[in-house]
């Protein structure tokens, strides 16, 4: 449609022009002695126009001329640009498709050809690492580092990842504090460098920080985090100051919590703290019931043992099919000499859940009563159930004889 008012608007003007000059009789005289010359207006204007065309024409001719080296250099240079970009794309591809090889070639040639170099130099170091090619990827990292305008943060960040590939969580860690700011990725990755650096502490605190980053929900921090603090307890379970340091330090919301109490617990009694173990198990169990850690309140012999009788009895109330806590109440009647108790605790439990502990726990019994052949039979029958637990979580493999 614009084509048409333009084609209707030149006609009109075309008609217009020539009606004017059908009735324009005016005229042109020069005089230059001893000539003279004379032209009509009409073809003054048609040499006029004529002459602006050609002028026109001559200048674009001649500022074309002047710059087509630089439109030369700029096609060649936007060629190349478009052939980097599409080999630093084809890199991406390779990489993500898992063939490395391909990946770091291309990514190398993307480098060289200098398309956003940081970024390639880290992608051709990710494929090199990928191919277990050390020297190569840390030739692409100091390359990456020598670029100005790559993006730090992406090199320190793969660097630290790369290192924590290798478990050099050191130099990891020394890497990530060199960020001015501890975004959501370097987070995860400096939680990861405290596992393995067993920094407990630091992990349940960073832990925390990536809930809050919504990294992680509640449940996964909680669970991050109450592993953390019972391996910080662990870690102290030779100074008994060092313990209670770490213990007060754990909040009480996850004291409670069934693999923190039983860390706590164990490292208490293993330096002797049976009165500070009994306490945190009868806590956590009041809180949340737990068959596992019931068992670890008949460990430590010291204390009394008969208000720990009556507190597992009242805890038999409530859970009456329990074996483990049957268990537990017949090493405690056990230890405490209140041998038909003991016998009728131990029974009871073997009929609910026959165990290897339960059998182990009946055959001391039994040796104590005198009873040398029912001794026997719970060894042999505890030796079987243990060979059977061990061959189940082994798969069945054997071993074979050299």
């Amino acid at each position: 449609m614009k084509a048409l008012l333009w084609v209707v608007a030149i006609a009109a003007l075309a008609v217009a022009l020539a009606i004017a000059a059908r009735y324009n009789d005016g005229y042109l005289l020069l005089v230059l002695p001893p000539y003279r010359v004379e032209f009509s207006l009409n073809l003054l204007a048609v040499l006029l126009v004529a002459g602006f065309a050609a002028g026109y024409a001559l200048v674009r001719s001649v500022s074309a001329t002047l710059r087509l080296p630089r439109q030369v250099r700029e096609y060649r240079l936007a060629r190349r640009r478009a052939k980097a970009r599409a080999t630093l794309l084809e890199a991406l591809s390779e990489y993500f498709s898992g063939r490395y090889g391909r990946a770091e070639k291309a990514a190398a040639a993307s480098l060289e050809m200098g398309e956003l170099p940081g970024l390639s130099a880290v992608l051709a170091a990710r494929a090199a690492h990928e191919l277990r090619a050390y020297e190569r990827r840390d030739a692409y990292l100091a390359r990456a580092a020598a670029d100005a305008s790559g993006d730090e943060v992406a090199r320190v960040v793969t660097a630290a990842d790369l290192l924590l590939d290798e478990h050099r969580y050191p130099e990891a860690l020394d890497l990530l504090k060199r960020l001015p700011r501890q975004h959501t990725a370097a987070l995860r990755l400096e939680l990861k460098a405290q596992q393995q650096a067993r920094n407990w502490e630091q992990v349940a605190h960073l832990a925390e920080a990536l809930r809050k980053r919504n990294v992680f929900d509640a449940t996964q921090a909680g669970e991050v985090r109450r592993y953390a603090l019972a391996e910080n307890l662990k870690r102290n379970a030779l100074d008994s100051h060092a313990l209670a340091e770490a213990w007060e330090k754990v909040p009480s919301s996850d004291r409670r919590d069934r693999r923190v109490a039983a860390a706590a617990a164990q490292c208490f009694i293993a330096l002797g703290g049976c009165d500070k173990a009994h306490r945190i198990l009868e806590e956590a169990l009041d809180a949340d019931w737990d068959s596992g850690l019931v068992g670890l309140y008949a460990e430590c012999e010291s204390g009394d043992t008969v208000k720990r009788i009556e507190r597992a009895e009242a805890w038999l109330k409530q859970h009456p099919g329990d074996a483990a806590l049957l268990l537990t109440l017949g090493r405690l009647c056990a230890d405490q000499g209140l041998w038909g108790k003991a016998q009728s605790y131990l029974e009871a439990s073997l009929a609910i859940e026959p165990t290897h502990s339960a059998h182990l726990a009946a055959a001391r019994l039994q040796e104590r009563l005198g009873n040398a052949d029912a001794a026997r039979g719970h060894y042999r029958e505890s030796l079987d159930l243990a060979l059977a637990q061990l061959k189940a979580v082994t798969g069945g493999r054997r071993r074979v004889p050299l």
